[in-house]
């Protein structure tokens, strides 16, 4: 007998500075099939103005709560360290799962972004072929596998 896996699609926000990497992350998720809710921000402090509601992110139709967050270390302004810790150290913000996906292979980066909360450490891979296949991983992952909270118990 085989199991059926019903998944909600989930929202998810990504935060990196390079516009390249975050079309090809769309076009990654449209190649992998994981029917999610895809929303970008460009820097650490354009994430916490989209996770707080401040000014441009204030309607919550518009940019909803995200079930997960696809965070780049390296950003102007405030980068992805930082962002991190904000979030992290936040009691409304902290259940938030942050997947730190950067170009970073870095020893001290791993580390220090799991010991500052991070659920995963993923180097983007080089390729686009690369990029899709991570991307669907993630989707198996976050999206079939993981039980996140409903968006109810988290308030939307």
């Amino acid at each position: 007998m085989t199991e059926h896996i019903k998944t909600e699609p989930i929202t998810i926000l990504m935060a990196d500075d390079d516009e390249d990497d975050r079309l090809l992350a769309k076009d990654a998720f449209q190649e992998s099939q994981i029917a999610n809710d895809l929303h970008f921000v460009e820097d650490g402090v354009e994430l916490l103005e989209y996770l707080r509601r401040e000014g441009k992110y204030a309607d919550s139709d518009l940019f909803p709560k995200p079930d997960l967050i696809l965070l780049d270390l390296n950003m102007p302004r405030k980068d992805g360290r930082e962002a991190l810790q904000e979030i992290k150290a936040d009691p409304l913000l902290r259940h938030i799962p942050i997947v730190i996906l950067t170009t970073s292979q870095a020893e001290e980066d791993i580390l220090e972004s799991y010991n500052i909360g991070a659920a995963g450490f993923i180097s983007k891979p080089v390729t686009f072929e690369g990029l899709v296949a991570v991307i669907k991983k993630l989707g198996e992952y976050w999206v079939q596998i993981v039980k996140l909270p409903s968006k109810r118990a988290r308030g939307r």
